[in-house]
């Protein structure tokens, strides 16, 4: 038996065996029934084969008269060989192919081509006469360029050649204006092209992993971005022209060399910044009053001496990584963040705070914060946030501010002590046009019901700090949701209608009862945040953690899980993955310590193969 056959067991045409054959398929040959499927549904997957070259009837495949055409019978309905279509997707990845042949150039219909993790050392000129060419992944191969010729592809929209040899791109690639992700991550590259500013729909740029030493300043002329990893280069600054890139909403620039961060004038979409292993040493007011719509600030492992009091700027900041910096000292007015949900501060010299304070976590560092100011200092902060000279609406329990209704589509009816939502609260939220609604620290027992008048506009809603048992089916109505805060009530499950809000971003389940993840989470395919901290959880289910491929952030401290599966080291996307506080031994707390990458690195090392 050869060593493919021994490798794989027989699958059927899927597999690319004989069916009802009794013999084995040749060594770098395809068997006709798979050419006979891919001329049907224009999809040849030939991954994993174990090919060094690519068989002759794959580049004829539209030439050649197929097997079955040599015996006809107009009886069998469901063999029309004549019933054909032009192959648009060819997959040859997890091969051995060292080389592409310029017959790659007769499949002109394709859209999509995958040859990643090959051997290939080059490409041919062919591939720039794929004038229908969507997706080219020539991802973990040996190239050392990328031929100038992909610029020709016109409708190129997906260009992955991550882990090469790649230590430039040409100024050829910028001729494809219709590309949208472009990732070159884990190269040798040590500058971009100062033109890919021509790449006007690029939404996303990774060059993470590879030797720049500065971005180009026309950088800020791609209008479209919104994703840029820079991660591990050499970046001792950025070009200010970064600050014009109006759509971005995430910026990677962790394991660089940065003594300051770029002051970001325009970019008004940013939700995230994580600056991590560098060498920032202070913040000022100017780099902060642009950064209003922030979630997450990572700042950790820099040389920070200090927070100034702006960064009460960041309204919007729910989670800043403060770890490994030089602060002893936090400004008071740190505790009047609301938003703030997550505030790490390990190995720093705190100073002003006691250990034990911080061990409690962010909610008691805050109320510490607070606890410290004088009565002028609470007032005088409280004026900032709501001007004395904006009108109130309503009255004594019922006041809200109208400041809030009106110009920050907020409606703030935290710490009111009800257990029923006003009417005249809704209606006013109703004709304000409300896009956020914070409950919190309240004696709700349910998702009250009038809120549904509200749920074409919601993308926010707090109702942490409760009384809530369950979660009602009519949550499905707030389609638009983006962040849904449950934290601090008595939930042990959640509703299969959850599912309806394909848009969430951020779940917070802390300080509950849930004894797992819900499965309805698996199906929240856009979810970037899960904070599902200080329950009972007692298992990581890998699973459907492998399903939320767009997970950065997932805190599972303070439970009960026994065993971490080393299957999670799999989940590579994750950003920040807190685990401690929990039962079991391994990954020790000293890999745990060493942050992310490291703890998924370790336990990626521990899958039986």
């Amino acid at each position: 038996m050869s060593r493919q056959a021994q490798r794989r067991p027989n699958r059927g045409g899927r597999g690319g065996f004989f069916q009802n054959q009794g013999a084995e398929q040749q060594p770098g040959t395809v068997h006709h029934s798979i050419l006979k499927q891919a001329r049907k549904s224009g999809v040849l997957n030939l991954s994993q084969r174990g090919l060094s070259a690519v068989p002759e009837s794959v580049w004829t495949i539209q030439e050649d008269t197929p097997e079955e055409a040599r015996v006809v019978s107009m009886d069998n309905n469901e063999d029309k060989w004549w019933d054909t279509v032009e192959l648009t997707k060819l997959i040859l990845a997890s091969n051995t192919l060292s080389c592409l042949d310029e017959k790659l150039g007769n499949l002109s219909a394709l859209t999509v081509l995958d040859v990643h993790d090959n051997q290939l050392t080059s490409l041919p000129k062919a591939v720039g006469s794929l004038e229908n060419l969507q997706k080219l992944d020539v991802g973990h191969n040996n190239l050392s360029e990328l031929p100038p010729h992909i610029g020709m592809l016109a409708n190129l929209k997906t260009l992955q050649a991550e882990h090469n040899h790649l230590t430039e791109l040409c100024e050829d690639l910028c001729s494809a204006r219709q590309l949208e992700v472009l990732n070159v991550s884990n190269n040798k590259i040590a500058s971009l092209p100062r033109y890919i500013c021509l790449l006007s729909h690029l939404r996303s740029l990774n060059v993470s992993h590879n030797h720049l030493g500065q971005l180009p300043p026309d950088i800020g002329a791609m209008d479209a971005l919104r994703i840029f990893d820079g991660t591990h280069n050499q970046l001792a600054s950025l070009p200010d022209e970064l600050g014009n890139l109006r759509k971005l909403e995430q910026l990677h620039l962790r394991h660089n060399r940065l003594q300051y961060l770029p002051v970001l004038r325009h970019c008004e979409s940013l939700k995230e910044i994580l600056a991590g292993n560098n060498s920032i040493a202070g913040l000022t007011e100017e780099h902060l009053q642009h950064l209003g719509a922030v979630t997450c600030l990572d700042l950790r492992d820099n040389k920070l001496q200090k927070l100034p009091e702006e960064i009460t700027l960041l309204t919007g900041l729910e989670r800043l990584d403060l770890t490994n910096n030089d602060i002893s000292n936090l400004p008071l007015v740190l505790g009047t963040m609301t938003s703030l949900k997550a505030l790490v501060l390990d190995g720093n010299p705190m100073r002003s705070i006691r250990r034990d304070i911080i061990m409690r976590g962010t909610n008691e560092i805050k109320k510490y914060l607070v606890s410290r100011m004088s009565d002028d200092e609470r007032e005088k902060q409280c004026e900032k946030v709501q001007p004395s000279s904006v009108g109130r609406i309503g009255g004594g329990d019922n006041e809200v501010s109208s400041h809030d209704l009106y110009q920050l589509k907020a409606l703030d009816y935290s710490n009111k002590g009800v257990s029923v939502l006003p009417d005249t609260v809704v209606e006013a939220a109703l004709e304000a046009g409300v896009k956020t609604i914070n409950l919190s620290k309240n004696m709700l027992t349910e998702l009250p019901n009038n809120l549904s008048v509200l749920a074409p506009k919601l993308t926010e809603i707090n109702i942490g700090i409760n009384k809530l048992t369950q979660v009602h089916p009519y949550i499905a109505q707030f389609d638009k949701l983006l962040l849904l805060d449950l934290r601090n009530n008595q939930l042990s499950d959640l509703p299969a209608q959850l599912a309806s809000l394909t848009v969430l971003r951020e779940l917070v389940l802390s300080c509950n009862r849930f004894k797992h993840v819900p499965a309805v989470v698996y199906s929240l395919a856009g979810l970037e945040i899960l904070f599902a901290n200080d329950n009972q959880i007692c298992e990581v289910n890998v699973e459907g953690l492998l399903k939320l491929q767009r997970l950065a952030t997932l805190d599972l401290q303070n439970n009960d899980i026994a065993q971490v599966p080393p299957e999670l080291g799999n989940c590579h996307w994750l950003k920040s993955l807190l685990l401690s506080g929990n039962s079991f031994r391994n990954p020790r707390p000293a890999i745990l310590a060493k942050g992310t990458p490291a703890t998924l690195e370790y336990l990626k090392s521990r899958i039986v193969t």
